[in-house]
């Protein structure tokens, strides 16, 4: 009786010694300071700015030069001012620089980014990071810019933009009168700490890994979900689990206290693989909180897609030897599910 209980504790021990060791192997941070890649973003919106003082003629040929096609994709889809094959759109940025709300706008913008250098030096790991993993990646030019609070981040052929205007703080005096397009649940996520975040996810889904418009069912879409928050985990080691799927900390908590009880709701509701996408998209899509969860409306959203995130990181705790190339490759998603063996429990249990 008494070897029959230590070859026990000696099998439990051995059981949290290999589940430290894959928690630890999920977050091991790799060594990418020799990766000769630095992240420097070129303020476009200084140098768009200067229009208004230099020979505009002048300054906008140096940022066609300079800029490439980023500045025709700004004139003429982001701003809507017409065609850069003529100086007629000159007259649609004087009337931008004479108004009010430009001057107010790049007021702010100047005051939270007096420069750059903190979101170029979280880049620049991040980008060699990325280029640790695919080593052939060519990495994009990264321009700041004012999007006119229409767009977070553009993806071009050979540029990554961002928006500076939809990164200025939760508490910007411009966010409220932007409401019915970027409610409160979205725009409290408008800090600096989340341009990382968002340039390594926008490369990911728009540039690297694009969704198959064939996955249709909720499973795929889990999966697929999961496996961009899994690269953002290898990419962005430190950045916190919240900020990458855009949760509070509350929410965080809530989704592992409640874990089996989502699980359990996705089986016992046949959704796994359903293809209505009115009947999923709750499940995906951004939400204060998820319907049909939850008390008081205290529950977590785009479920689905966290719960994604937690099959992929038990999947590829569960095989260490799958390569992070082999993970994002993989088109199965019944194949993952299954070789995860996710049966959650809630943190209670």
């Amino acid at each position: 009786m008494m070897s029959y209980s230590c070859k026990t504790i000696l099998i439990y021990i051995s059981f949290l010694m290999c589940l430290a060791f894959t928690a630890c192997n999920r977050t091991k941070k790799i060594d990418v300071s020799n990766i000769p890649v630095d992240v420097k973003i070129e303020r476009f919106d200084l140098d768009f700015d200067a229009l208004r003082s230099k020979p505009m003629a002048q300054q906008a040929a140096f940022l066609q030069q300079k800029y490439g096609d980023f500045y025709q994709d700004f004139i003429e889809r982001i701003l809507k001012a017409g065609t850069t094959r003529d100086t007629s759109y000159f007259k649609t940025l004087k009337a931008i620089f004479a108004d009010k709300s430009y001057i107010d706008l790049k007021h702010d913008v100047d005051a939270a980014y007096p420069n750059t250098d903190k979101q170029n030096e979280a880049l620049t790991d991040a980008f060699r990071r990325v280029k640790y993993y695919y080593p052939q990646k060519k990495l994009p030019k990264v321009y700041a810019y004012l999007s006119g609070f229409q767009a977070q981040t553009s993806i071009g052929d050979d540029y990554f933009a961002i928006g500076l205007d939809l990164f200025l703080g939760a508490d910007s005096r411009f966010y409220p009168a932007q409401v019915e397009s970027f409610p409160h649940y979205i725009s409290r996520r408008f800090t600096p700490d989340n341009i990382a975040p968002r340039v390594i996810e926008g490369m990911a889904r728009e540039d690297m890994f694009p969704e198959n418009e064939q996955d249709n069912s909720l499973l795929a879409k889990m999966i697929y979900n999961g496996k961009i928050l899994y690269f953002m985990d290898q990419t962005l080691p430190d950045v916190a689990d919240s900020t990458k799927i855009g949760y509070t900390a509350k929410q965080i908590k809530w989704c592992d206290d409640f874990k089996a009880n989502i699980w359990g709701f996705f089986l016992e509701e046949n959704l796994l693989y359903e293809t209505d996408y009115q009947k999923i998209q709750k499940y995906l899509g951004e939400a204060p909180f998820t319907p049909g969860l939850g008390d008081k409306n205290d529950s977590a959203p785009k479920l689905g897609v966290w719960t994604g995130w937690q099959i992929v990181r038990q999947y590829m705790d569960k095989h260490p030897k799958v390569t992070l190339q082999q993970l994002m490759n993989e088109r199965d998603a019944q194949k993952i599910l299954n070789g995860s063996k996710y049966r959650p429990k809630n943190a209670a249990e």
